[in-house]
């Protein structure tokens, strides 16, 4: 087999499988005679390590995916994978730009950690394809990414908190689990957690107003460009796949992460709100930004950590958190 995993420092958060290990998942999921020719390891993924899998008799290649071992995860990004499987019947205004499941294993039998077999969609990345349009063409594509966001919140869901679960009664219940959940992983680390706990502090106080979201809806989780395909050859963007909802919740649509990035600058993402349609901007629905503002804060200081970057990266998180209390109190 032709294997080309990403090189690592021993040291690093993903850890890459062997060409015997990619062997076995293959034979699991396929079958005993089955043999894959080539397994590329594709180093966009953060968290998950991902395998572009070329098949002996198989015409397309597939992914495959592995999370982190049990013991590795942090608990407020426990079981990851699992949460984006369940998530898959609820994504179904979306099914058509969604990679397929064709396997997943959450026995651990077979590599000691949960694995994911998927379609392989075309299209190239889109961090990859729309630098090389006019900017004039840019808002297209988050018109697009509008679109396609509004469809996902339009689903209801039973109760609060992440798809897989654990559910919650209350929105403030599960905001408040999160940021208490990211603290304790802070802690875990050696990072300093007391500005997550003031925000816990203050979302219990005023629970209240968390709690003026009564009706949960769907999240993406993580939906922004990176996680998007385009068309190779179209004239203008065009979204042709979108990955990674291994983060879905059941929530108030201004928490999730892509109208955090929507919003984050007065540029062409502005045509997001052309197909999305305006937020709620009442004082009540500010004050409650905040709170998901500094549980985003929180998440990105614990990834820059896994991921090894700078102490002065990290620290930004810090004086971004003191803004955002500031606003709180």
């Amino acid at each position: 087999m032709d294997f080309r995993p990403v090189e690592r420092v021993p040291a690093a958060f993903q850890q890459s499988l062997s060409a015997e290990e990619i062997e076995e998942v293959c034979r699991r999921a396929f079958g005993g005679d089955a043999a894959p020719v080539s397994a590329v390891e594709l180093g966009t993924g953060m968290y998950n390590n991902v395998y572009r899998v070329t098949l002996a008799g198989r015409a397309r290649p597939v992914i495959l995916r592995v999370a982190p071992e049990d013991g590795r995860q942090f608990r407020s990004e426990r079981h990851l994978m699992r949460n984006e499987f369940a998530s898959v019947p609820w994504l179904s205004a979306i099914a058509p730009l969604m990679p397929q499941v064709i396997a997943a294993d959450w026995s651990q039998e077979v590599i000691g950690r949960d694995w994911m077999i998927q379609t392989h969609l075309d299209g190239i990345p889109a961090p990859e394809r729309l630098g090389t349009y006019p900017r004039t063409a840019w808002p297209v594509f988050f018109r697009q990414m509008g679109a396609i966001t509004r469809s996902v919140h339009g689903v209801r869901g039973p109760r609060f908190g992440p798809v897989a679960g654990p559910g919650y009664a209350t929105w403030s219940e599960a905001v408040i689990a999160s940021l208490e959940e990211i603290a304790a992983d802070l802690d875990g680390v050696g990072l300093d957690s007391a500005d997550v706990r003031k925000v816990a502090a203050v979302a219990v106080h005023d629970r209240a107003v968390l709690d003026e979201v009564t009706e949960p809806r769907l999240l993406t989780g993580d939906l922004w460009t990176v996680n998007c395909l385009l068309a190779p050859a179209a004239e203008e963007p065009t979204i042709t796949g979108v990955l990674d909802f291994d983060r879905t919740w059941f929530g108030a649509v201004e928490a999730d992460w892509t109208i955090r990035m929507a919003t984050a600058k007065a540029d062409e993402r502005e045509a997001f709100w052309e197909s999305y349609g305006a937020l709620d901007r009442s004082p009540a629905a500010v004050w409650r930004a905040r709170i998901y503002e500094a549980r985003h804060l929180g998440a990105i200081r614990l990834e820059r950590h896994r991921l090894g970057k700078p102490e002065e990266v990290i620290q930004q998180s810090y004086r971004a958190m003191a803004d955002v209390l500031a606003g709180l109190t």
